[in-house]
């Protein structure tokens, strides 16, 4: 008999029935890489996850014979819906062994605790934060994600169409190699918009510096990507956890801001692919995942480029060929011989067709589904 229960969060061994079910689920699997355990755990914290100063979730656990064999997080998110005008529930971490009746009985679950909250359409998967990867992978099943960007079973896709979900939109990600060359064309259009606009891009010498600017960043995205259909904008204490992941992973020289006179006009986050040294420490920083992570940030030969923000009065101005150019130069300067650019809206047909022209190949696909209630 598969029983789900809602998680109590503030007992320790519910929260760390949580955090280990994906390890037994994916024991042996080479492509996985899990999340960090102290970022996993503080998702579940309510005093520590900002997401809860506005809105609420609940954690639901699937046992069988009193064992985990499956979860999902079912939110509701005030600041979307009051935005949207919407009544709208998300889903979010979803594992499942490989068991319909698992799959089912969690979201049945899920079903039943947003129409309870007045909720009448579920999305997901779509986590707590921005910059949580969104989606379930659907294809490219045979390469490890960047990181942050979900993983999970080919099964996984077959059970949510079973369950009524349909596609809402896809996030794509591709790959580039360090032999490809920008287009002579593209560097004279770079070249040009700083000498017609003043545009300036400013280079980061430290944490601490790149730390003082934080908010100018969080006010340029809340002003970027307001017509995306996930947008909501980024509150100060979600922006302060957002910017310390970032600062955990990322080198400060390489994230790239495009400045006119004192406003950022956009941004180019990029960071090493430090996964395979996420794999061997087990997301743990004791007693050795700290060496591990030191070391590949020095042996890495790829890196992620996870955020392209350009402010809407500005864009058609050749910001983007500036960032393609520093993109290039990143790559080159860290001798990195690949790069994963991550999760572009299908829909941008403009941004998917400028990675295509520059030798992006996409290769995996990650979908986010929709289901009335």
């Amino acid at each position: 008999m598969i029983n789900v229960r809602v998680l109590d969060t503030t007992r320790r061994a519910d929260v760390a029935a949580w955090v280990q079910l994906p390890y037994k689920l994916y024991a042996g699997d080479p492509y996985w890489v899990p999340e960090m355990m102290d970022d996993a755990r503080q998702i579940l914290n309510r005093q520590k996850n900002p997401f809860f100063l506005h809105s609420y979730a609940d954690f639901l656990l699937a046992e069988k014979d009193g064992k985990p064999v499956g979860r999902i997080a079912v939110l509701d998110n005030s600041r979307y819906n009051n935005l949207r005008k919407e009544h709208t529930a998300f889903f979010t971490l979803f594992e499942s062994i490989d068991d319909f009746a698992v799959a089912e009985a969690l979201f049945n679950t899920a079903f039943d605790w947003a129409r309870q909250r007045g909720l009448d359409k579920i999305i997901g998967p779509k986590g707590f934060l921005t910059m949580d990867g969104m989606g379930m992978l659907v294809e490219g099943f045979n390469h490890r994600p960047a990181i942050g960007i979900a993983y999970n079973p080919d099964y996984y896709h077959d059970f949510v169409k079973r369950l009524g979900f349909e596609r809402e939109t896809d996030f794509m990600s591709g790959h580039l190699t360090s032999d490809y060359q920008i287009p002579e064309r593209v560097i004279r259009i770079a070249e040009k918009v700083k000498q017609r606009y003043g545009f300036t891009v400013r280079n980061f010498k430290s944490k601490a510096e790149l730390a003082a600017v934080v908010p100018k960043v969080i006010d340029a995205y809340n002003h970027s990507f307001t017509n995306n259909w996930e947008y909501v904008p980024v509150t100060r204490e979600e922006g302060e956890v957002i910017a310390k992941r970032v600062l955990q992973i990322a080198i400060p020289e390489q994230l790239k801001l495009v400045w006119k006179d004192d406003k950022i006009v956009g941004f180019l986050i990029c960071y090493p692919d430090i996964s395979a040294a996420i794999q061997r420490s087990g997301g743990k920083l004791l007693p050795f995942g700290w060496y591990y992570l030191l070391r590949e940030f020095k042996r890495t030969k790829w890196i992620n480029l996870n955020g392209i923000g350009i402010l809407p009065q500005y864009r058609g101005r050749g910001v983007d060929a500036m960032m393609l150019v520093e993109a290039a130069k990143t790559m080159a300067d860290g001798n990195y011989e690949h790069a994963e650019v991550v999760q572009i809206d299908a829909g941008n047909a403009k941004m998917q067709a400028e990675m295509a022209a520059i030798g992006v190949s996409f290769y995996k696909r990650h979908r986010i589904f929709h289901r009335a209630l």
